[in-house]
C-alpha cells in the first residue's frame, strides 16, 4: 500500500496555499499527500474555486473537498469563530468517512492539521494515526498564542486589562496591546475561547511543523522548542521547515498575466507593488487616499485593488467581496494621469511572480505570513500595513530592530491612512538613501532563506528529523 499523509485545512487561500507547499515537500519524499478542506457555508463554492486554482498550478497534488453539511444554524448571525467551530465539528463525520475510504487503499502515516482544525484530533485518535499541526502563520505568532495560553492558565486578566502598554513574552520583542490580535484581547469573547481551545489541542499533538526558518525568527523558535512559552504544559516537538511558498493559479502552459507583461517594460527595481491578501479590501475613502498618495509620490506602481465597504472582522471573513469598476472607485482622471507609470489590477495578481520580477523594488503588504515569506524569498523590502488577524503582531516583529525587514505605514491603526503618509513612505522606500540599509538587510535574509532549504540547511534537516520521529512513533505503536 502507498504511504499517504492527510493534510486537513480550513478553507481560504491563506490556509490552503501553505498546505499545498507542505504537500509538495511530502511528495518529494514519495508520500501521497492529500490536501483536504471544506466549503464555507457563507461562501458556497469558494473552496472548489480555490482548489481549482491550486490544482491547476500544482497538478501532482490531490485535493478533496468535504461535502457541505447542514447544521440548522443561522450562520449569518454567528461570529466567525462560532461558524468555524460549528462547521468543523459537523465535518468530523465526513472526515471520518474520507479516512476510512482512504485507509482501504493507502497506509496513512500521519494527519496534518491546520491550527483551526483542532476538533479533528478526535477523528485521528479513533484511527490511532499520529497527529501533527502545521501553522500557516510564523513562529512569533505561535509563540504569542502559546504565551497567551500560559497567561490564561495563571491569571484571570484579559490583555485589554493591561491598557495600551507593552506585553513582554518569551520569544518576542515587546508588543503593544493594540498590536495583539484583536480577537484575543478579551478573554470573555467567543473568539478568545476558540483560540485557546485550538492551542490547548495543539499542545496535545505529536508535534508542530512551522512555515518559517531559523534565521528569520530565531528567538521565537528557540522559546517554543525550549518550552519557555508554556512552562505549565508539555510542549510537543517543534520543526521549523520553511520557507515554503507555492503558486496559486498560473502555470507554465497559461499565458502570462497582463501585469507581468507590463512589468517587463519597466526599469529594474523601479516599481512599488501594493497588494493586501485574499481578504484585504479597503473602503472607498481609503482607496482614494492611496490613489492620491501614489500619484503624488511620482513613483511607478502596480496596485491590486479589492473593495470592502466595512472593515468589521465579521464582514471581512463572512462576506463576499463586492464587484466594482475601477473608474467608479478611483479619483476622476487618476488612471489617465498615471497611465505611463502605473498599473491597477482588479482583485488578483500572481503575487509570487510579481515579487520575483526584477522591475519590482518594494512591497506594500498587509503582513499576512504567506506574503511575508514571499517577499523575503524574493528579497523585496516591505512597507507594513496590517489589517486583521495576527498581521499587527507580524508587523511588530518585522519592524523590530533585530529583524528589520520593513517599515510601518503610520496610521494603520486609525480609520484612514492619509495620502501624505502613503506618498512619504513610498518615496522613502523607493528613492531615499535611508532605505538602502533595509534593502541590503532583506537581500541577506533572502540568501539565508535559500540556504535553509538546501540539502544540509536547517529547515530541510528539520523535516528529515520529523520524518525520523514519525517513523519511530509508528514503530513504538506497533510494539504496543
Amino acid at each position: 500500500m502507498k504511504e499517504a499523509v492527510v493534510l486537513y485545512t480550513a478553507p481560504g487561500a491563506g490556509h490552503l496555499a501553505p498546505m499545498v507547499s507542505l504537500a509538495k515537500l511530502f511528495e518529494k519524499r514519495n508520500f501521497s499527500a492529500i490536501v483536504v478542506t471544506y466549503d464555507h457555508p457563507l461562501r458556497p463554492g469558494k473552496a472548489y474555486q480555490d482548489v481549482s486554482c491550486l490544482s491547476t498550478a500544482n497538478p501532482s497534488i490531490p485535493f478533496h473537498v468535504l461535502p457541505q453539511i447542514t447544521t440548522g444554524e443561522d450562520y449569518a448571525n454567528l461570529e466567525p469563530p462560532a461558524v468555524m467551530l460549528t462547521v468543523l465539528q459537523a465535518q468530523n463525520i465526513n472526515l471520518h468517512r474520507f479516512i476510512t475510504d482512504l485507509s482501504k487503499t493507502s497506509s496513512i502515516k500521519a494527519i496534518m492539521l491546520d491550527l483551526f482544525c483542532t476538533v479533528a484530533i478526535d477523528v485521528a485518535r479513533q484511527f490511532n494515526i499520529p497527529t501533527y499541526f502545521f501553522t500557516p502563520s510564523g513562529a512569533s505568532a505561535a509563540a504569542f498564542f502559546f504565551n497567551l495560553l500560559e497567561l490564561d492558565a495563571s491569571s484571570s486578566l484579559s490583555l485589554n486589562d493591561y491598557g495600551n502598554n507593552h506585553i513582554n513574552f518569551p520569544g518576542l520583542p515587546p508588543v503593544l496591546v493594540s498590536d495583539c490580535p484583536i480577537f484575543v484581547v478579551n478573554r470573555e469573547s467567543d473568539s478568545y475561547k476558540f483560540a485557546m481551545g485550538n492551542f490547548r489541542g495543539m499542545i496535545k499533538s505529536d508535534g508542530i511543523l512551522m512555515n518559517t526558518f531559523e534565521s528569520l525568527e530565531p528567538k521565537a523558535i528557540s522559546a517554543l522548542r525550549e518550552g519557555l512559552c508554556v512552562p505549565s504544559f508539555d510542549m510537543p516537538p517543534v520543526y521549523s521547515i520553511g520557507p515554503l511558498v507555492t503558486e496559486t493559479r498560473e502555470n507554465e502552459t497559461e499565458e502570462r498575466h497582463e501585469c507581468l507583461k507590463w512589468l517587463d517594460s519597466q526599469p529594474k527595481g523601479s516599481v512599488v507593488f501594493l497588494c493586501f491578501g485574499s481578504r484585504g479590501g479597503f473602503p472607498l475613502d481609503q482607496i482614494k487616499q492611496i490613489a492620491i498618495g501614489l500619484e503624488n509620490s511620482g513613483q511607478r506602481f502596480l496596485w491590486v485593488i479589492k473593495v470592502n465597504v466595512n472593515m468589521d472582522l465579521k464582514k471581512v471573513f463572512n462576506a463576499s467581496m463586492p464587484e466594482f469598476e475601477l473608474d467608479q472607485i478611483l479619483p476622476e482622471g487618476f488612471l489617465n494621469r498615471t497611465k505611463d507609470r502605473g498599473m491597477v489590477v482588479k482583485t488578483w495578481a500572481p503575487q509570487i511572480q510579481v515579487l520575483h520580477h526584477e522591475s519590482v523594488g518594494g512591497f506594500v503588504t498587509h503582513c499576512g505570513w504567506n506574503s511575508i515569506l514571499e517577499a523575503v524569498t524574493a528579497g523585496k523590502p516591505m512597507v507594513c500595513w496590517p489589517l486583521y488577524a495576527e498581521q499587527r503582531l507580524n508587523k511588530a516583529v518585522l519592524v523590530d530592530h533585530e529583524t528589520w525587514l520593513g517599515v510601518v505605514m503610520e496610521g494603520y491603526d486609525r480609520e484612514t491612512v492619509v495620502a501624505e503618509e502613503v506618498e512619504t513612505k513610498i518615496r522613502w522606500l523607493m528613492e531615499d538613501e535611508g532605505s538602502k540599509l533595509l534593502k541590503e538587510r532583506i537581500k541577506e535574509m533572502k540568501d539565508k532563506a535559500g540556504e535553509s532549504l538546501r540539502e544540509t540547511g536547517p529547515s530541510l534537516l528539520a523535516f528529515v528529523q520529523f520524518l525520523m520521529d514519525l517513523e519511530r512513533e509508528k514503530l513504538e505503536e506497533i510494539k504496543i
